[in-house]
């Protein structure tokens, strides 16, 4: 199963059928077919919004959506960490509504940064009832009015909670195809390196939405712009002002803020330490191809990477197949190796890794940062975040 996903991964972000296998050539007819299905299903489905045969919900507090037109690895939980944070320094408690897709590693990884912050993250596919949960535990901000609604547990007492636990926000994660609740600010992430891969729908390609869909972006965030030329950055720029003329593009990167064992979690240690040094980049991930080339920015002597599919589970017989190419980099350069991980990888089974002892494995701590772009900043995203203050 997991050389058949990353067969179809590779069809997806391939222009050029001459560069594929035999394998996948006989796949593509089934995978067109798959397609056909699926736009069908999408059209269907977005004709039943439009006449309103399906509900959509409104909140009572402001919606900003994290979105994103392919599938993974274009940024979204780092853009919801960076969105979240700044509201709750500037004084809103934010929910951040998720599905918690495959085990929740995201929900997981978002749960241990806001460990006493006033973020709440809820889980599950029906995202306007667990908004309806959140809501009635603990109250929200009246957008319109100075007065609180209480939203009270059973046997709470008025005025007995903090009105820094009031909703203020609700913060959709991968909210783009979420259709069912009605939202103030739509943000559409695209990875710079992969952006739309070979423009087909899924399975075909990797796109959840024809491109025409950008056309209800209020913001479009070009992620991991560090690691492209300008030159293409400039004509993704021109592309995506082909299909909506007034939408702000901004630039983003991860930053690499520090290092944590896997066996210590508290443990901090500086990025600088890679320097100089023989590194196995392990991850399950959307966009594994940024990954190792963060940590070659950072300066490693040499980066090998072992990748899986998007929020694979790891088991016993990968741990070995792990163990095997660090045997094999650790004879080649006389040195041993140091693994890294993702947080998500880490957050998804904090204890697996523990079982490459003798070897060191190490998980990257990143946050999203803003790079200017005409007069795209990291100040005028944060004003288009305060329509829904």
């Amino acid at each position: 199963m997991e050389k058949l996903r990353k067969a179809v991964n590779e069809i997806a972000y391939t222009q050029h059928h001459a560069k594929l296998s035999h394998l996948q050539l006989s796949l593509i007819p089934i995978l067109f077919f798959a397609s056909s299905l699926y736009s069908a299903a999408l059209s269907l489905r977005r004709a039943l919004y439009r006449s309103g045969l399906i509900t959509v919900h409104r909140l009572p507090v402001p919606v900003i959506s994290v979105g994103n037109l392919t599938w993974g690895g274009n940024g979204k939980t780092p853009m919801v960490e960076f969105i979240a944070n700044y509201l709750a320094d500037s004084g809103i408690s934010p929910l951040i509504l998720t599905r918690g897709y495959a085990g929740g590693d995201e929900a997981k990884m978002l749960h241990r940064h806001f460990l006493g912050r006033p973020v709440k993250i809820g889980v599950g596919a029906k995202r306007a009832a667990v908004a309806a949960h959140f809501f009635e535990r603990y109250g929200y901000v009246d957008p319109c009015s100075s007065k609180h609604s209480e939203g009270l547990c059973h046997g709470e007492k008025v005025g007995s909670r903090l009105s820094s636990e009031k909703i203020g926000t609700v913060i959709l994660d991968d909210g783009m195809q979420h259709w069912s609740l009605q939202q103030n600010l739509e943000i559409v992430m695209i990875n710079a390196l992969t952006l739309w891969g070979n423009c087909h729908l899924i399975p075909r390609g990797p796109l959840r939405e024809p491109l025409d869909a950008l056309r209800r972006a209020d913001v479009v965030v070009l992620h991991h712009a560090d690691l492209v030329s300008k030159q293409n950055l400039e004509e993704t720029d021109l592309m995506l002002r082909e299909v909506n003329k007034s939408v702000p593009v901004f630039f983003t990167k991860m930053d690499p803020c520090y290092l944590f064992n896997v066996g210590y979690a508290t443990s901090r240690k500086p990025v600088e330490d890679l320097s100089n040094t023989i590194v196995l980049c392990v991850s399950a991930i959307g966009s594994a191809n940024s990954f190792a080339k963060g940590i070659q920015k950072i300066g490693a002597f040499y980066v090998d990477r072992l990748e899986f599919s998007d929020h694979h589970n790891f088991l016993a017989k990968d741990i070995e197949m792990i163990k095997r190419r660090l045997r094999e980099l650790e004879d080649r350069f006389s040195s041993k190796p140091v693994v890294i991980v993702t947080e998500k990888d880490y957050d998804r089974d904090p204890n697996i890794f523990k079982q490459l002892d003798p070897y060191e494995v190490l998980s990257l701590c990143s946050k999203l940062k803003i790079i200017p772009n005409r007069g795209c900043t990291e100040d005028s995203f944060k004003k288009m975040l305060e329509v829904c203050r």
